[in-house]
């Protein structure tokens, strides 16, 4: 009898171990997010030689209007990102555009 009563408590013991686990790294991946590959302008492919950063996010366009679009309604296009779940790359340590602050030196 307890042969019988040891079988299904195993099995409930690893199905309640292994409910926790992913099934595979792209749901692990989708819950995360998306990288960048579309400009929020256009919605066009990115070119990562033209960015912005902005609020320690760096942002990819297809172009450098876009960029100047984007500086001036930052919000609009962050909002379209945003929307569309896509993770955004944080600004590079040691470097990268100023222009969102003034230093007091």
């Amino acid at each position: 009898m307890r042969k019988i009563l040891l079988v299904p408590a195993l099995l409930l013991a690893a199905g309640l171990f292994t409910a926790g686990i992913p099934v595979t790294n792209a749901e692990a991946a989708e819950k995360k997010g998306k990288a960048q590959t579309i400009c929020p302008v256009l919605g066009d492919p990115i070119d990562k030689q033209f960015y912005a950063d902005y609020k320690g996010y760096r942002i990819y366009f297809c172009c450098g209007d876009c960029v100047g679009k984007f500086k001036a309604d930052p919000e609009k296009y962050m909002k379209i990102l945003r929307d569309s779940g896509v993770t955004l790359e944080k600004v590079p340590t040691g470097g990268g555009d100023h222009s969102e602050h003034k230093h007091t030196y």
